[in-house]
C-alpha cells in the first residue's frame, strides 16, 4: 500500500514516516523542500499553499496521512486553504482514503487554532473520498519543545488547574498505522496519553529531567483555550490509550539486557538517540510542515 505523508518533517511527520517503514507500507514523504529519494522513502517536492506539486505527489497513492499542520500561531493557513487543495488532487487522483490528524477537544472548544482543526475536519467529512480523523492529546516531544522555549525565564509560570494528558509521537504513529490498515472508519477517532497530570507535576518533571533549578510561581492562566482546558474538554477517556508516560519520555529506562548484541545496544524507544527532536542541532519552527534541518557552515 502506498502511503502519502504531508507534513513529513514536523514533529509527528518524524515518527510517522519511520512507523509505517518498518510496518512494510510504501511511504512517499511530501516536503516543501526539494529532497533526493533514498532509501525506503521517496520525497515528493509540493506545497499545500500554492497548491505546485501536490497533485504529482497524491497520483498513485492508497492512502493520504495529512499531517501538515499551520499549529497554533498560523492561523489556519494550511489547516484550511491547505486541505481544501489537497481534497481537490484527491478527488482528482481517485484516492480512496485520507486521515486526518487533529486535536481532542476540537469538537467541545472550537476555539483559537482548534476551530480551524474542527473546520477541516467538516471539510474532509463532506469531500466525498473515505476518510478518518485521528484526534491527539497533546505530544511529549512538543510540550518539551513549548518547555524548553521559556528555560531562560528566572521563574516558571504554572497554572495547577490545567490538566495535561500527553501522548508520545511514536504511539500516535503506530496508532496511524493500525488505522490505514483498517480503512476509511468514516469517523473521528480519539487517541490521549496514558495518564493526566497538572501543570506543576509537569513542568517540575520536567525540570528535574533537563537538571535546571527554576521556582514555579502559581497562576491563572487566561484565555478561552485555557478555561476549556481546565474543564478536562480536551482530555479523553478512549481506549487503547499510549503506554509511554511523560515521566518515561523524560526518564526513559535502560534497555533490557539480551543476548542477542543488536538488541542489547539498541536505545531504548524514549532515548535521545531515537527521538531526533532532543538533537540540539535541530530546530521545531511551528507547524509539522515547518522543520528543516540547519546547516553547519
Amino acid at each position: 500500500m502506498r502511503i502519502l505523508v504531508t507534513g513529513a518533517t514536523g514533529t509527528l511527520g518524524r515518527a510517522v514516516v519511520p512507523v509505517l517503514v518498518r510496518e512494510g507500507f510504501e511511504v512517499r514523504a511530501l516536503s516543501r523542500t526539494r529532497r533526493e529519494s533514498g532509501g525506503e522513502v521517496e520525497w515528493m517536492w509540493g506545497d499545500l499553499i500554492s497548491g505546485s506539486g501536490v497533485p504529482d505527489a497524491v497520483r498513485g497513492a492508497d492512502a493520504v496521512v495529512h499531517l501538515a499542520t499551520s499549529g497554533r500561531k498560523g492561523r489556519g493557513a494550511v489547516d484550511l486553504p491547505g486541505t481544501r487543495m489537497l481534497l481537490t488532487a484527491l478527488r482528482e487522483a481517485g484516492v480512496p482514503h485520507l486521515l486526518f490528524t487533529s486535536v481532542v477537544g476540537a469538537d467541545r472548544a472550537a476555539t483559537g487554532y482548534l476551530k480551524y482543526k474542527l473546520e477541516a475536519e467538516r471539510l474532509i467529512a463532506e469531500s466525498g473520498p473515505g476518510w478518518t480523523v485521528l484526534r491527539a492529546t497533546p505530544f511529549h516531544q512538543w510540550l518539551d519543545q513549548r518547555l524548553r522555549d521559556f528555560e531562560s525565564l528566572p521563574v516558571l509560570p504554572v497554572d495547577r488547574s490545567v490538566p495535561w494528558q500527553p501522548v508520545h509521537t511514536r504511539e500516535v504513529a503506530a496508532r496511524i498505522a493500525g488505522l490505514l490498515a483498517a480503512g476509511p472508519a468514516g469517523t473521528d477517532i480519539e487517541f490521549g496519553g496514558p495518564q493526566v497530570i497538572d501543570t506543576e507535576e509537569l513542568v517540575k518533571t520536567w525540570l528535574r529531567a533537563r537538571g535546571l533549578r527554576r521556582p514555579c510561581v502559581s497562576v491563572r492562566f487566561p484565555g478561552r483555550l485555557y478555561a476549556a482546558q481546565r474543564a478536562g474538554d480536551l482530555l479523553t477517556d478512549a481506549t487503547p490509550k499510549g503506554e509511554i508516560t511523560w515521566h518515561d519520555y523524560l526518564f526513559p529506562p535502560p534497555p533490557e539486557p539480551s543476548d542477542d548484541f543488536a538488541t542489547e545496544h539498541t536505545a531504548s524507544p524514549t532515548s535521545p538517540a531515537n527521538q531526533p527532536e532532543l538533537d540540539p542541532d535541530l530546530h521545531v519552527y511551528g507547524g509539522d510542515e515547518g522543520y528543516e534541518r540547519p546547516t553547519r557552515s
